[in-house]
């Protein structure tokens, strides 16, 4: 039987008030004060128009962070072809495909550090918050998120699993005790996720701690305890707490705000709990 999810919402600003309307997205004023309540009414008033606004410039910086990232990569480049110049041609191709293939990696490991600067210092950590997407608050998980993509989607894979990727999870503001393996890449907030000692994160299992609520925007925070094995291709939404030496089967998804007790085996779409004996005796053909 699934757990019931508590009613109560993440702690926020805005909540009680946006919560008040009828549609997330007739909600045209801000409760912030100066500078950033204008804003925040801009954004709200004008989505599109403010959604280029600011992903022109973001998208500008990221181009050149990243370009600085690509500089080591390309001056091995260089060297590499006028050293092997000289020599066959055979021998100027392997040369040249080896610095290139070496590039490659200097750059994503160079990405890798610069990437979770970048985040420190336009977003630091995500809190729990609920409200409309047009908000200063979304605004922050978006920039999060889309800072954790570009590697994710150009050079994570390649280091995944292994103790780059931890690090990198680490540097990005996710809280891993010892012994925990992620063969995964499939994990969004990492600011907002916690993962105990000893935890197994199986293949392409899915990790977030966000979710839609009524038109809104609900970050909450997902805790893992000490032991638990999430299966391959499982799924684990915001909210989520998970107790020490629980197994999530593969394929299943636990809903947002479930409690998974300790020592408990779940299973299914949605995911409860589950008794293998039982199943197993079930199917056995001596029965």
């Amino acid at each position: 039987m699934v757990m019931e999810a508590k009613n109560q919402a993440p702690p926020d600003s805005e909540s009680s008030n946006a919560a008040s309307e009828s549609s997330p997205h007739t909600i045209k004023h801000s409760n912030k004060k100066g500078l950033a309540g204008f804003f925040e009414v801009l954004l709200r008033r004008f989505k599109d128009l403010m959604h280029i606004v600011m992903v022109v410039p973001l998208y500008a910086l990221v181009s050149l962070i990243l370009g600085g990232s690509l500089v080591p990569g390309i001056i091995i480049i260089s060297w590499a072809h006028r050293w092997s110049n000289q020599y066959s041609e055979l021998t100027h191709a392997f040369v040249l495909g080896s610095s290139i293939v070496a590039s490659f990696f200097i750059c994503g490991f160079a990405a890798m550090i610069i990437l979770p600067i970048l985040n420190k210092v336009l977003v630091g950590h995500l809190k729990a918050w609920k409200g409309p997407y047009y908000s200063l608050e979304a605004i922050k998980w978006y920039i999060h998120n889309g800072i954790l993509y570009m590697l994710r989607y150009s050079f994570l894979e390649f280091v995944t699993p292994s103790p780059f990727s931890l690090w990198f999870y680490r540097a990005m503001g996710m809280k891993i005790g010892k012994g925990t393996v992620i063969n995964s890449t499939h994990i969004s907030d990492p600011s907002l996720l916690e993962l105990g000692s000893k935890v197994t994160i199986g293949g392409s299992a899915t990790i977030v701690a966000h979710y839609g609520q009524g038109g809104f925007l609900v970050l909450s925070p997902v805790f893992i305890g000490d032991d638990v094995t999430i299966g391959l291709r499982a799924t684990i939404m915001g909210g989520v707490k998970i107790g020490k030496g629980a197994k999530i089967l593969p394929n299943s998804v636990v809903m947002p705000k479930t409690e998974v007790p300790a020592g408990e085996v779940w299973g299914g779409v949605p995911a409860h709990k589950l008794d293998l004996k039982k199943m197993v005796l079930s199917n056995s053909p001596l029965k």
